[in-house]
């Protein structure tokens, strides 16, 4: 039996701040109920007028023969576990935006019925709806100086309300009948289940440090304010339209871009000038690392911990995980070496001392957000990093024996890739040469060329447009086998495509309902949506990440590859997840995972890095430590 379920739903707290900071709201409570069972006529119940749930209803709520659906499941299961008191279990769920991410389509109930083009779409008039029923309004005499609005206060925008929630289980069962073909693996539903409880779980917080961080970045930047105001009389210092007319007047210069990639060259134009000090104050008050102490202040649950940082195949190209409140996926490494000494400055709230001994507090504010996330009492943080991971992964599939044989002894990849590059011995790599051998690592892999070395410093590092083009030719002469394939996963897709289906070593292509099917050695499916092959290119249907359209994309050897190795690196992170799942995972983060406990440090490592069942000759390797806050 399947039980589709939507709801809505009452809260002071701002969604935006997650799920469970949103349900734990003293004055939460869920609206509307609406259900279908086995895909039947929707029926709805209104709880907002009185109606109760009928008990046979209720009672599958934690039946195990009972399927429970919705879209986005984890907000109806954390709402009902908060109204009624209930403990759910995820297994018992089935979620329909995981399901559809799955499946190549985007996120949004709406975005995925329009993509897919089903007769039954998400009403787009429900935004109006929500916002006046399951937010706070503002008190004015035309609403008589209530805070919110009931069903009493306009019966027929809630009788509409009631039917948008309606078609939205309608809409949802609508995309779970175009998914019907689609099989997803008992190990993915176990992995999804998994993250349900990692996200519920949470990760403690010190918000004392936290608090104390947003009181001081507030009390820097003002100081900062007036002193740009007082040097230049511009009043937004993140203007870039008064920033460039400040330059234009004070130089005569005409500055075309104050972007990230363009500031290099623009401090170089006014070294040791009053101008570069003003675009230093400008960078400091642009830092935006230091709003996550503001994020986790906004998020923080009533025990101490942020919860649903985490979303379920986030990057549906590849699975893997996207970060949600926080953002952990883009927090600052630490580089600050008197650490715990800024820690404790903070947490004594000693800004006097903490300007005496730094000069850059806002620096020394984005170095402690990683450390803001801390041990509960009694417990370490254990942190474990797979190495390399990416790298590992491409030169097992496609068989670079000298990458192989690097990582099955000294792991040293930048300084070999080096020796190969320019035929020098390992022991005679300079510091020079590393980094050139470690720059053409990160940016080659996928068929990157030297667009591909400029967008990751190659320029900054003094590398001429010649040396980047010597650099693409003798990385790819050291590895050749990948360079074949690259050419060889393009030639399976476009045989798939063509003719239904190609196979190559450790990996299946298929071409099911237009669709480009990729198996992984894990099992699992990457789909690109309505695959063609036009002569020249690959094309599917996806998500435009610059437009954030759903639209026509092109792909090729290259790009493909790139998928397949960050899948199959997100397939081992959950393998170690699932090694790992009686214990207290708090965080997993790109290739980390984070246990919140007193567990012995080899334990962790070798779940990390032991051979995967799928790929039993894949060398992994992990660093492990214990810490009482995150760190990096």
């Amino acid at each position: 039996m399947e039980l589709a379920i939507d709801i809505e739903t009452y809260s002071e707290n701002d969604i935006k701040w997650g799920v469970h900071k949103y349900a734990e709201c003293p004055k939460f409570e869920i609206l509307l109920f609406a259900y279908s069972i086995n895909a039947g006529p929707v029926q709805i119940i209104d709880l907002a007028m009185g109606e109760k749930i009928p008990g046979e209803i209720y009672n599958l709520l934690t039946d195990e023969t009972c399927t429970k659906t919705a879209y986005n499941a984890a907000f109806e299961m954390t709402c009902l576990q908060s109204f009624f008191k209930l403990q759910l279990d995820p297994h018992q769920w089935s979620c329909t935006q995981a399901l559809a991410a799955q499946a190549g389509w985007p996120f949004g109930l709406g975005n995925v019925a329009k993509a897919m083009g089903n007769a039954v779409q998400k009403d787009t008039k429900g935004k109006d709806l929500i916002k006046y029923f399951t937010m706070p309004c503002v008190p004015s005499r035309s609403n008589n100086m209530r805070t919110r609005n009931r069903p009493i206060d306009d019966f027929d925008k809630w009788a509409n309300f009631k039917k948008y929630c309606i078609q939205d289980v309608e809409t949802e069962l609508g995309i779970r009948a175009q998914l019907s073909w689609f099989n997803v693996p008992d190990f993915e539903k176990e992995v999804w289940a998994l993250d349900q409880t990692i996200n519920n779980r949470g990760v403690k917080v010190d918000l004392e440090l936290v608090r104390n961080a947003v009181a001081m970045d507030k009390i820097v930047a003002d100081k900062l304010v007036e002193e740009m105001f007082e040097l230049t009389q511009i009043s937004n210092p993140k203007s870039n339209a008064q920033v460039k007319k400040f330059i234009m007047d004070a130089t005569g210069e005409d500055v075309k871009s104050l972007n990230k990639g363009a500031m290099a060259e623009v401090n170089g134009m006014f070294k040791d000038t009053e101008i570069e000090h003003v675009l230093k104050i400008r960078e400091k008050l642009s830092r935006t690392s230091i709003k996550k102490f503001t994020a986790i202040l906004n998020s923080a649950c009533n025990d101490g911990s942020v919860k649903g940082l985490f979303q379920y195949y986030g990057a549906n190209r590849t699975g893997r995980w996207a970060g949600r409140n926080v953002q952990l996926q883009n927090l600052k490494r630490n580089d600050l070496k008197e650490l715990d000494l800024a820690r404790q400055l903070v947490k004594e709230n000693n800004l006097e001392v903490l300007e005496l001994l730094f000069d850059d507090v806002g620096y020394v504010l984005s170095n402690l957000i990683r450390t803001a996330f801390v041990a509960s009492p009694g417990n370490s943080l254990i942190v474990s990093d797979l190495s390399a991971i990416e790298a590992r992964i491409i030169a097992w599939l496609a068989g670079e024996k000298w990458r192989l044989d690097v990582f099955a002894t000294h792991g040293k990849i930048y300084e070999a890739s080096a020796s190969v590059m320019f035929k020098i011995p390992l022991n005679e790599i300079t510091k020079e040469l590393r980094q050139k051998g470690k720059i053409a690592e990160l940016a080659l892999g996928y068929q990157g060329a030297v667009g591909a070395l400029e967008r990751m410093g190659g320029a900054a590092m003094g590398l001429s447009s010649d040396e980047m083009t010597r650099l693409v030719k003798q990385w790819r002469n050291g590895n050749k086998k990948i360079v074949d394939l690259w050419t060889t996963v393009n030639d399976c897709a476009i045989e798939a495509i063509m003719y239904g289906s190609s196979k190559m070593d450790k990996l299946n292509f298929s071409f099911k309902n237009k669709n480009l099917i990729i198996e992984l050695p894990s099992g699992r499916n990457l789909v690109y949506i309505s695959a063609t092959y036009n002569g020249k290119a690959i094309t599917y249907k996806g998500m435009d990440q610059t437009t954030k359209q759903w639209s026509t994309q092109d792909t090729y050897g290259g790009k493909l590859v790139e998928n397949i190795v960050q899948a199959i690196a997100r397939d081992v992170l959950t393998e170690a997840l699932k090694r790992l799942k009686n214990y207290n995972i708090v965080m997993h983060v790109h290739d980390e995972i984070v246990i919140d406990g007193n567990i012995d440090e080899k334990l962790m490592t070798d779940a990390m890095r032991s051979p995967m069942p799928w790929a039993p000759d894949l060398h992994l390797g992990a660093e492990t430590f214990t810490a009482q806050y995150y760190q990096k």
